[in-house]
């Protein structure tokens, strides 16, 4: 399965959460996930869903998609037909604003963590995107960063701002890192292999004691600033397209999201609120 899964070109994360969930439910049966009829399948969902009802929906979506893999790898089409559609929840993102953009970059105590989230609200990266930055990929006479094997391998280039590469360069000479931009240290979890890189962990961590040292009550993840990115750019203007490649999306449906998100267009929504009275 880990052979099939590296040349179809999905990540390892990917490769984890399919190999777990199958794993569970051949522990669960006492056979391959692949020898079970359709009741069997349709009971264990059921059961997956019974069982973890205050878990986020990507439990049971990891089962249907590591069974839709393992069927499809051993050629088993038709009970590929027979498992559920998902759907998928139409959520807009969650994004700051820009006052509460200043506290997150002011709030961390480390200038490695103040680095790391002004890279990725700055550039609009994802997190193993920030991750994977190595000092090579920095251009500071360009001011450009190239962003090596995105979402689906893809490179792109993306604006560093002056204000990043002052920070950069401050901060490069104070860790004096030699490969990747952010070094980590080892998580401790077996069989885990570190490269010298930052951990998913890491990044996680230091976003998560940032919103709460700056007293952010919304609900944020390391995603947000990339949504947040994208937002502030089509309120100061830039166009959809440019957004789209600056984020590194496949297709433009993705990025219209934004448009629903953005205080702009030819005139800023407002409430009727606020000229109920104006007009009395």
């Amino acid at each position: 399965m880990q052979q099939k899964v590296s040349i179809t070109g999905k990540s390892r994360s990917t490769l984890n959460g399919y190999s777990t969930h199958l794993a569970k439910m051949a522990l669960h049966f006492g056979c391959l996930p692949t020898d079970l009829d359709t009741d069997q399948i349709n009971d264990y969902l059921y059961l997956v869903q019974q069982e973890h009802p205050t878990l986020s929906d990507s439990y049971f979506k990891f089962t249907v998609y590591g069974l839709r893999f393992a069927f499809r790898m051993l050629g088993l089409k038709d009970k590929h037909i027979e498992l559920p559609s998902i759907r998928h929840e139409k959520k807009l993102p969650v994004v700051l604003s820009r006052e509460e953009m200043k506290r997150l970059l002011k709030a961390p105590k480390l200038l490695k963590h103040r680095i790391l989230i002004g890279l990725l609200y700055g550039c609009g990266l994802r997190c193993f995107e920030a991750r994977n930055v190595r000092l090579a990929d920095l251009d500071f006479d360009r001011q450009m960063l190239h962003v090596q094997k995105g979402k689906g391998k893809k490179d792109r280039y993306v604006p560093l701002s002056p204000i990043l590469i002052r920070g950069l360069r401050l901060y490069i000479e104070a860790e004096n890192p030699e490969e990747w931009l952010f070094n980590g240290q080892p998580d401790g979890r077996a069989g885990g292999d570190f490269d010298g890189r930052y951990s998913q962990r890491g990044v996680q961590w230091a976003v998560k004691e940032a919103k709460k040292a700056a007293g952010i009550i919304k609900e944020m993840t390391v995603h947000t600033l990339r949504h947040t990115f994208a937002t502030h750019l089509l309120e100061e203007g830039l166009d959809i397209i440019s957004i789209k490649d600056l984020l590194g999306h496949e297709c433009i449906d993705t990025t219209m999201v934004y448009l629903h998100v953005a205080q702009s267009g030819r005139r800023k929504p407002f409430s009727p609120l606020d000229t109920l009275y104006s007009k009395s």
